[in-house]
Parts: structure tokens; sequence; C-alpha cells
């Protein structure tokens, strides 16, 4: 246990790292430089049990995987979600869907 929390610590800052070369991240439709300080990178890859290739090729700003398209829709529906609260809080995230898994559950499991 202690190995995995210390590989997820140390994939942070890889994760959250703006692409070389200067300039700062690139392509960034949705999110902006200061939620990548912020760690949100971390965030998504805990809350669907990935790492940051399940999204993301070499080139970050590349949107060549499909699954980062699918990324910022379901950013758009949380935050579209979330806007329909009156006290500005966020109630409904990545994990509240997912659960440390690729695939949200459609069901309960079933009975042991």
């Amino acid at each position: 246990m202690r190995i995995l929390l210390l590989s997820l610590l140390c994939l942070i800052p890889i994760c959250a790292a703006p692409p070389q070369g200067g300039g700062g991240p690139k392509n960034l439709k949705l999110l902006k430089p200061e939620d990548l300080r912020a760690g949100i990178m971390h965030v998504y890859t805990v809350s669907l049990g990935v790492h940051c290739d399940f999204c993301h090729v070499q080139d970050r700003a590349s949107d060549e995987n499909p699954h980062k398209n699918v990324a910022r829709h379901m950013i758009e529906i949380t935050r579209d979600i979330n806007s329909k609260f009156s006290d500005g809080k966020e109630h409904v995230t990545c994990f509240t869907c997912h659960r440390g898994a690729q695939e949200p559950l459609t069901a309960p499991p079933a009975a042991q």
C-alpha cells in the first residue's frame, strides 16, 4: 500500500506538469493554467483509477486520444450540474459516479 501511495505521489508532478518547450500549457479548452497548477489532473486520475496516458498521448496538447474529448464533455456535464445549485459549491465530481473506475456502475453491485 505504501508503494502504491508513493507511486501516486510521484505521478502528481508528471501528470500536472505543463508541456516542455516554454509558453505554458497549450490546447486548454475548458481548464485554465491555474487549474493544472492546483492539481486537477491528479483528481481526475484518482477519480477514474487511471494514469495520464489514458487521455493523453506523449504530446499533452494533442487531441489524438478520443478519451480526452470524452473527459472534456464530462467536465462540461459536471459543471452544468453544479451550476444548478444556488450555494456555489461543487456537489458533483468525477468521483461521484466513477468511484475510482474507468466506467461508472450503472446498477448496484450484485448481492453476495
